[in-house]
């Protein structure tokens, strides 16, 4: 079992005007090419994107904001219960973010318990609104949301967080990433924004001009 646990009990999810507010990220790297460019090493963009526990596809990390719950200092078998119990529950919790965090803290815990990764949490690209089922609740019957999406820059990759059971991480393409994404919503937070604010990035940065993004596929 991981050391890390979720933290679970929504009572205090965010509404706006009918939406449920959730927040989410696109982690992303850079991977040597192994091509010079003007005496340095061309490295290609690749982004992290996880597989859904509902069907086909991948996702981007997003959703279940934890509550004030600390459980470091119960014993191994109430923690793996409580970790049971949060897993039964997902599917009908997922999606908001507590009253006690930023968007940006939630963002940035949900890529270390979905896709166990922490890195530098960036410029927010916006907000999208989409429908799902699996949110539907009594404060929006027809489980109407908004993501707050951000970039995350990786520094770091867990070899164990809370989801790893049921999550398999992969690292893709631009082009390859779009063609895998399970949501629309989350192909146009891909292509519409994280891409555009990439590539001003690039524009507004000298020191990283020898970024591009590559078709070509990563090593696994």
């Amino acid at each position: 079992m991981s050391d890390l646990v979720a933290r679970t009990g929504r009572l205090h999810q965010r509404y706006e005007d009918g939406y449920r507010l959730v927040a989410g990220c696109i982690p992303f790297k850079y991977r040597d090419s192994g091509e010079n460019c003007g005496g340095k090493t061309k490295q290609n963009l690749q982004v992290l994107m996880i597989n859904s526990t509902s069907g086909p596809g991948l996702l981007f990390p997003k959703g279940i904001i934890p509550c004030g719950i600390d459980v470091s200092g119960w014993g191994y078998s109430y923690a793996r219960l409580f970790w049971m119990v949060y897993m039964c529950m997902r599917h009908t919790l997922e999606g908001g973010w507590e009253n006690d965090e930023t968007v940006e803290q939630a963002a940035t815990r949900e890529a270390i318990e979905e896709a166990g990764v922490r890195g530098e949490i960036m410029d927010c690209l916006g907000r999208y609104r989409f429908k799902s089922k699996t949110h539907q609740d009594e404060f929006s019957p027809e489980g109407l949301c908004e993501a707050a999406m951000f970039p995350l820059f990786v520094k770091e990759e867990l070899n164990s967080w809370p989801e790893q059971n049921t999550r398999q991480r992969r690292w893709l393409t631009i082009p390859e990433a779009a063609e895998n994404c399970r949501h629309a919503w989350m192909r146009e937070v891909l292509e519409e924004g994280f891409c555009k604010w990439h590539e001003e990035k690039l524009s507004a940065g000298k020191g990283n001009s020898a970024f591009s993004v590559s078709s070509s596929p990563p090593d696994q």
